[in-house]
C-alpha cells in the first residue's frame, strides 16, 4: 500500500520510479516551486526504459531526475507485476493541468521552453483562456537545431531572470530529459519534461480517447496518427520491453526462492521531500 504521506519508490529496470497520484507529484512540486529549488520530473513511458539500455547518456538523465513518474499503463502493469499492487499511470499532460491551476491559486509564476512556435502561441492562448489568472513570467519555442553555447546561456539568464518557478518543457524525448539533466542546478525553477503535452493542449494533435487509454491501447491510436515517427518506439521497443520486464520478473522469483527470504521484495516507505 503507498504510505502516508502518499509516495513510495518502486524499481523497475533499475531505475527509481515514484508510485503515487498526478494530485500528490502536483503537490511536491509546487512546494520545491515555492522553495525555489532546482529540480526536474520525468513523464516515463515505456520507452524510456527501453532506450535507457541503450544510451548511457539518457540512463544517467532518469536517474539524476528528483521524481520519474510511470506515464503509461505499460509501467503500471508492470509495477504491480513486481510488488507495487497500487501503481497507477501519472499522465504528463493531465499533470501540467493540474499544476497550472494550482500555479493560478497559489501565484507561482510559470514558463514554457519548446514545441513549434505556432504550437506554443495557440498552446498560451488556451492558457490563458482556461487559466486567467495564471501568471506566464515565460515562453520560448527554440530552433529545433542543437543552440551555440552563446544562445543556450542566453536563454538561462533569460529563463531565471523571468522568475519563472515551474518550467514546462517540450522539446521530445530524448532531448528535453538530457536538456533538464543538464540544466538541474542552473535552472531555478521546477522543469517537468511534458513532451507532446504542449501539442495536444494547444489543438495541434489529436489525443487517443480517454477509454482507450486504461486498455492500454493509446499507443495504437498514436501509432495511426504518427506512423512514420513512431513506429520503431511501439513496435520495436513495447515488444522489448515486455521481454526485459519479464526478464526482471522471472529474476527476482528465482532471487526470492533461492535465498528462501524476503530480500527480493519491495520496501515501501515514505518519501522525504
Amino acid at each position: 500500500m503507498i504510505p502516508a504521506g502518499g509516495v513510495t519508490t518502486a524499481s523497475l529496470l533499475g531505475l527509481k520510479v515514484r508510485v503515487t497520484s498526478a494530485e500528490a507529484l502536483c503537490a511536491r512540486v509546487v512546494d520545491w516551486a515555492a522553495r525555489g529549488q532546482s529540480r526536474y520530473v520525468c513523464f516515463s513511458p515505456a520507452d524510456h526504459f527501453v532506450r535507457a539500455q541503450d544510451a548511457p547518456g539518457f540512463r544517467g538523465a532518469l536517474e539524476q531526475a528528483d521524481w520519474i513518474a510511470p506515464d503509461g499503463m505499460a509501467v503500471v502493469w508492470s509495477l504491480r507485476l513486481l510488488g507495487w499492487p497500487d501503481a497507477r499511470r501519472v499522465y504528463g499532460p493531465d499533470a501540467m493541468l493540474v499544476l497550472l491551476d494550482a500555479a493560478a491559486r497559489t501565484g507561482i509564476p510559470v514558463g514554457f521552453y519548446g514545441g513549434a512556435p505556432e504550437t506554443l502561441r495557440a498552446l498560451l492562448a488556451r492558457v490563458r483562456t482556461r487559466f486567467p489568472r495564471v501568471q506566464i513570467a515565460y515562453a520560448w519555442a527554440p530552433p529545433f537545431r542543437a543552440l551555440a553555447p552563446h544562445e543556450s546561456e542566453e536563454a538561462l539568464g533569460r529563463i531565471n531572470a523571468s522568475g519563472a518557478r515551474i518550467l514546462f518543457v517540450g522539446l521530445g524525448t530524448p532531448k528535453q530529459e538530457l536538456w533538464m539533466a543538464a540544466h538541474r542546478g542552473r535552472v531555478r525553477a521546477v522543469m517537468l519534461g511534458v513532451g507532446a503535452a504542449f501539442d495536444y493542449l494547444a489543438g495541434a494533435k489529436r489525443q487517443a480517447p480517454r477509454w482507450l487509454m486504461p486498455l492500454g491501447l493509446e499507443w495504437l491510436f498514436r501509432l495511426t496518427m504518427e506512423p512514420r515517427r513512431l513506429w520503431r518506439r511501439y513496435l520495436l521497443n513495447n515488444p522489448r520491453f515486455v521481454r526485459l520486464v519479464t526478464e526482471e520478473l522471472l529474476r527476482r522469483r528465482s532471487n526470492s526462492g533461492s535465498n528462501g527470504s524476503s530480500a527480493e521484495r519491495p520496501q515501501h516507505g515514505k518519501e522525504n521531500p
